[in-house]
This record gives structure tokens, C-alpha cells and sequence, in this order.
């Protein structure tokens, strides 16, 4: 979106409110009350076409009226008139159109918001909203909104999607001392979206951090490229992810496939740092606005008592970023400023006698040895210590490191001493909390911002033109045949086209031609049942292994063939699959979904017939590359089971990743046809040996 609109909507230099009031308590006499009582510098036009003035301002008939210049409209009329509004505003020039009236798309009114964004894009106009707050800005002391006040001033800014959750939020930022420059209520984003703020914050020179409170994207991809891009960390709360009802149980992809596995997974390619709660929210946010990313493992915790620093020691372990020993020479130094029963080892237990100048001395040293990559300082209130005092030791130590690249986090337990002294901190741009875990998360969350970003994800693809040729073939057969699956041989057939290595698969539609085939594909062999009505061949009986001569194929034919109907006495039947039968391996599986926000997603784990009830599994949004892929294998709890544990040798992982990534450049290139892929079982072998593809289910989008 054009940065210049963009400017006029969020750091307007005039503005109107449309629908502004005289009367308290509507949401039109608020807006220009909190424009003028929190000092915004730029013009002011009230529009009412009832009243002369507003709140002591020259109020308009209509904004078209208005003798100069406007950049941004902020409405509040009813939303049957606000069409005309942005009519009126398209031709006076106006570059924002600010929509906080409700009754759109959120109560099935999609028709009436879209007249809206069409008619501001024929005139230039962006849309934000409707159905919001509004927009707060410190920095431009502008108060655009039904908010109270601005929030307390700060390096963070916010987008939220929730305007009461904004609100609500923005009266916190004073209990929580977490500072916000802007505070952005997005609504429905009709138009202006999470991406487009985002690249426009990350220009922005007074926000350092930008947080989100997301509920759901319309365009999930644009965001995560959008997120990939930027300088700044982003920080995301996403709500509503307890149930993703668009997953299909028609694949195990479908039914492992949920919103937080695949906003997760989306965070993590875009390189945005996940909220748990929203306290979570604004501790990260408090110490990612003051504080650079941890750029390695090495985590050094000082403390004046054991019972915290266990627990701080705990934390690090449960947030993965486990403690080491400190350095002889880190060790040897800090023993300096301790009594002899105190410990050097990490944490650094200075104890309860420590005081002002061991903290000073402990801290300025440790932080500036080149082991530390980032500190943990705990204090516990005791009767010999102040707490401000100690606050300003840590402080002034931290200054005088002269180390302006490693993050330093404090934790105060105790009274009303150590809040004071707390809050003290936090204003002078150190993040205090109130119990150690919670410093040790947030200090845990810099650490993942900067190893995210040490490889940040790609979305380069190239179609593969003459293998998507091959699958359209195939797929346009399926259709012409009334059905929305391929087969198992004919999902093998696609796979080989994009390279994927799959096992030697024969159709036989009797039980003579199963026989020629099986002399054909060789002893042993396996035999499985064909049918697009029957997508989980083992529950129907329909899979029979390990057959070794004529006899066993004539008779796995028949039991098959029987099973099949039983199961499902309608069932479209194909014929009957013969099959090579790979050697042993071990199991995982592959697969996607083209998920409604996202697009196709790519699913890794353990696979078998128990892969739904072990949920050993691990999502990607496609395209992913090789490397990608090496941490997709990394990343589940079997992992140990592929790098060779008791004696097994280690699987062929590089095989692995290269499939993996073969296989995520397929659904890609095939998302507009294809609705959820498995390949499951797929056998690893030992290392340098490959893989094989041994099933294969492909689900078509319905159309």
C-alpha cells in the first residue's frame, strides 16, 4: 500500500470527524474531545450538518465544505450513510478513512464494506477498519479514537484486532509500566491489514517493537512475507486456536491439522515471536522495546538467594535456554565480590549478604566478559539491602559495561520496595518482573528472536512446468470420472513426476491379471485394495503384505476383494494394487493442507497406522527449502529415532529433507487443485540409502 497514504491515515496532519457531536457519552463527541484534551498539533474539522460548533470548534455541513486540506476522516454516522461518506471524502482528497461505526461484514454485512474499500480505491483512499477503536499515537499526540487516553509513552506499538481488547490494553500499559507509541485497531480489515501496518512500523523511527493481537489473516502468506522483511521483532498473541474448522479429516494431514500448529508454523517462518498469554504479550513486549536479541546460548543468572535462583535455573531449562557452568576465569573474578560460602558456578548466588557494590562489581563484569551473552540479575528483598539502591547498582553497572549489543532482564521479589524499584528500572529502560521465571522467558524469547532471524525463511519457487503438465493430466481424469481423490496409483504418479521416490505400483482389475502382474513387479510384493471411496485401506481390511508366490496373490485377492465390500458394500472398486514390497525402514510420514489462511502447508513426523494418536508431527507453510526441512526433522519428539539410537544406524535425513522439500514445491505448485496429500508410510533407510514412498492419498478441491 502507498506509504503516503498510509502517512495521512496514521500520522495525519489534519483530520475530520464525521458524525462529531455535541452530547457525551456518543462515541462522535468523544473522538473530538480526546483529539483536542491530548494536544493534537494538526487541524481539527467537526462535521455535522445540525451544528455550527463543536466542543468549541468550527464544525462543517459535510467535509466537502472544509476549506483546506485533510488526510484522514474519522467516521462515526451510522453504517447505512457511510458509503456516501466515502464518496464525499474520495473527492475531497482524503487519505485515510477511518471507520470505527459497526454493522458490516462482522453481522454479514460484506456487501456494504466492500462499496466502501471500492469506492476509496477509485479515489486513491485506504480503508481502515470499519468496526474499530480507532488510532493512537504518543508521538503525534493524537487521540483518534473512543480510548480514554493515549497509553503510556513507549518505544512498542500495537495492532489489535479486538477494539475492546485495545482498550482495555491501552488503560493497562500505566498498571503494567510497558510503554506504547501507537496503538492500532485494525477491525475487519476491509482493506488495510496486519502487513500493511507492519512494513509501515517498521519504518517508523519511534517504534522499536511492534506487537500484535491477532484473531485471524485474511492473506496469511502477504503477512509472513510482509514479517520477513522487517528490522524490527514483532511479537504475536493469536486468539481462536483451539479449533480449525476448515481442517478435513479426509487425510491424516486433515485431522493432525490445526490453527495454532499452523500459525505456529507460520510465526516461525516469518520470524515473529509467539505471545503465550497477554501477560506474555507485554512482559516480551516490555523487554523486546528496550532490549537487542540474546545472540547465543550462553545465559548467566546473578542472584543473592538459592530458592530464586533454582527456579530461575528451572525456567531456563523449561524455555530452552539450559544453563552451563560459567568459564574458571568468569568463576574466579566473581568469587571476588562474595563470601567463600556464596557460588560462581551459574547461577552466580552472591548471597543474602550481597549488597549494593557486589551487585555493581558481579554485574559489570559479568556482562561485559565475552562468555555472557545475556544476564539474569534476581534479587530478593532482605532487612540489610534497599531495593532502589540495588536497582541503581544493576543500572549503573550496566552502563558502565559500556556493552550496548546483550540483553540484560531483573527480577524483584519482595514488597512494596521492590514494585517501587521495579517500575524505577523499567522507566530507566531495564524490564523488571515480579518473579523469576518471568524474566528468564523473556529473556529465552530474545533468544529465539535472534536465532529465527539467523536463517530467515524464503518463499522462492519455481513451478515445475512439465512435471504440473503430468499431474493436470492425471487430475483432469479423475474429475472427468465424477471423483475428488485420486487413487493410490494414480497420487503416485503425480508424486513421481515432482521426483519423489515411490515404490514400483501396478493396477490389476482381476485376479489373473494380479498374478502376471506380480511375476512382473517380483516376489515378495504387497497387495492393497483401489477404491476412491476407500481412503484408509488398512481399517477396511483392504492391505495384505509379505505375499511370496501365485498362490498367496490368487488368495489375498480374494480376501481383499471380499473385505473391501464388506466394508463398504457401494465402494467404487478400481482393482486391486500390486506392489513391490519395499525392505523395512523406518516409518514417517508426509503431507498438506491447503489451509484457508496460509494456502498449502507442509506436515512432517512419525508415520504408521498410529500417527493420529502419537501426533509426532511438525507444519510448515510451503514452499520450504532443504534447510527448512533439516529442522522440520529436528523438531519432533522421534527425532533421536532418525539420527540412530541403540545401536540402529542413523536414517538417511539429507534423503529426507530433499524429499521433503520436492514435496512441498508440489502442493504448491498444485494448490489450486489439490485439497489435502498424504504419502505414509514413507521408509528411511540407513544413511546414504534414500526413502521410499510406499502409500500415497491425494484429496482434489472441490470445484
Amino acid at each position: 500500500m502507498d506509504k503516503k497514504v498510509l502517512n495521512g491515515l496514521l500520522r495525519p496532519k489534519s483530520v475530520a470527524v464525521i458524525g462529531a457531536s455535541n452530547t457525551p457519552g456518543k462515541i462522535g463527541y468523544s473522538v473530538v474531545d480526546n483529539l483536542i484534551k491530548d494536544g493534537y498539533q494538526g487541524k481539527i474539522y467537526p462535521i455535522n450538518p445540525s451544528s455550527p460548533e463543536i466542543l468549541g470548534l468550527k464544525a462543517y455541513p459535510t467535509i466537502t465544505d472544509v476549506p483546506g486540506s485533510i488526510d484522514a476522516a474519522i467516521v462515526t454516522v451510522p453504517a447505512k450513510i457511510v458509503p456516501a461518506m466515502a464518496e464525499e471524502c474520495g473527492k475531497k482528497g482524503v487519505k485515510g478513512f477511518i471507520v470505527i461505526t459497526s454493522g458490516f461484514s462482522e453481522v454479514g454485512r460484506k456487501d456494504l464494506e466492500q462499496q466502501i474499500v471500492d469506492t476509496a480505491h477509485q479515489y486513491g483512499m485506504c480503508v481502515l477498519g470499519p468496526n474499530i477503536v480507532g488510532t493512537l499515537s504518543n508521538s503525534d499526540k493524537f487521540n483518534g479514537s473512543f480510548a480514554p487516553c493515549l497509553p503510556l509513552a513507549g518505544k512498542a506499538s500495537l495492532i489489535s484486532q479486538s477494539g475492546a481488547l485495545l482498550i482495555a490494553l491501552d488503560a493497562a500499559t500505566y498498571t503494567r509500566k510497558v510503554g506504547f507509541d501507537k496503538l492500532v485497531s485494525i477491525g475487519n480489515m476491509s482493506d488495510v491489514d496486519f502487513a500493511d501496518i507492519v512494513e509501515w512500523l517498521d519504518e517508523d523511527e519511534k517504534t522499536s517493537c511492534i506487537s500484535l493481537y491477532i484473531e485471524g489473516f485474511k492473506d496469511g502468506r502477504r503477512f509472513i512475507e510482509a514479517a520477513q522483511k522487517t528490522k524490527k521483532p514483532i511479537i504475536a498473541l493469536k486468539s481462536g486456536v483451539s479449533a480449525h474448522g476448515a481442517a478435513a479429516a479426509a487425510s491424516h494431514t486433515g485431522s493432525l491439522a490445526g490453527a495454532a500448529k499452523v500459525y505456529g508454523a507460520a510465526f516461525r517462518q516469518a520470524g515473529v515471536i509467539q505471545a503465550a498469554d497477554l501477560n506474555d504479550l507485554f512482559n516480551k513486549t516490555q523487554a523486546f522495546s528496550e532490549q537487542p536479541a540474546m545472540k547465543g546460548d550462553n545465559l548467566l543468572i546473578i542472584t543473592n538467594g538459592g530458592g530464586v535462583g533454582v527456579l530461575a535455573t528451572d525456567a531456563a531449562e523449561r524455555y530452552g535456554l539450559p544453563l552451563k557452568f560459567a568459564p574458571e576465569d568468569v568463576q574466579a573474578e566473581l568469587k571476588k565480590h562474595m563470601p567463600e560460602f556464596g557460588s560462581a558456578k551459574n547461577p552466580v548466588d552472591i548471597t543474602g549478604m550481597g549488597g549494593n557494590e557486589w551487585y555493581y562489581d558481579c554485574v559489570k563484569y559479568a556482562f561485559a566478559h565475552k562468555w555472557v551473552d545475556g544476564l539474569v540479575v534476581l534479587y530478593c528483598e532482605t532487612a540489610v539491602t534497599n531495593p532502589q539502591e540495588i536497582a541503581e547498582s544493576i543500572k549503573k553497572a550496566v552502563v558502565d559495561s559500556k556493552v550496548k549489543d546483550k540483553p540484560v532482564t531483573v527480577s524483584f521479589v519482595g514488597g512494596e520496595r521492590c514494585d517501587a524499584a521495579m517500575g524505577w528500572l523499567v522507566e530507566n529502560g531495564i524490564p523488571a518482573y515480579g518473579a523469576p521465571d518471568l524474566a528468564v522467558q523473556t529473556m529465552a524469547g530474545l533468544r529465539d528472536y535472534a536465532k529465527l532471524h539467523e536463517k530467515k525463511a524464503s518463499f522462492d519457487f519455481k513451478s515445475n512446468a512439465k512435471a504440473r503438465k503430468t499431474a493436470l493430466e492425471i487430475v483432469a481424469a479423475a474429475r472427468a470420472d465424477g471423483r475428488n481423490a485420486l487413487t493410490e496409483i494414480e497420487a503416485k504418479q503425480v508424486f513421481k513426476a515432482y521426483g519423489l521416490p515411490v515404490t514400483d505400483t501396478q493396477l490389476a482389475k482381476s485376479e489373473d491379471e494380479a498374478v502376471t502382474l506380480a511375476k512382473k513387479v517380483g516376489f515378495p510384493l504387497v497387495m492393497k485394495i483401489v477404491s476412491p471411496d476407500i481412503l484408509h485401506k488398512s481399517d477396511a481390511g483392504g492391505v495384505k503384505v509379505n505375499i511370496k508366490d501365485e498362490a498367496g496373490v490368487r488368495d489375498a485377492f480374494k480376501t481383499i476383494m471380499a473385505n473391501a465390500k464388506k466394508y463398504k458394500a457401494d465402494a467404487n472398486i478400481h482393482g486391486i494394487a500390486i506392489q513391490e514390497m519395499a525392505p523395512m525402514g523406518t516409518e514417517v510420514i508426509m503431507g498438506s493442507v491447503n489451509d484457508p489462511t496460509f494456502g498449502p502447508t507442509m506436515m512432517f513426523g512419525l508415520g504408521g497406522i498410529f500417527v493420529e494418536v502419537l501426533k509426532d508431527v511438525t507444519f510448515r507453510v510451503a514452499p520450504i527449502a532443504d534447510d527448512q526441512a533439516v529442522e522440520m526433522i529436528g523438531e519432533i519428539r522421534g527425532a533421536p529415532i532418525l539420527a540412530g539410537v541403540r545401536g540402529e544406524a542413523p536414517r538417511d535425513r539429507k534423503a529426507l529433507a530433499e524429499t521433503i522439500t520436492k514435496y512441498s514445491n508440489m502442493i504448491l505448485d498444485m494448490q489450486d487443485e489439490i485439497a489435502e496429500t498424504d504419502a505414509n508410510p514413507v521408509l528411511v533407510y540407513e544413511d546414504g540409502k534414500g526413502l521410499k514412498v510406499v502409500d500415497a492419498r491425494m484429496i482434489l478441491k472441490k470445484k
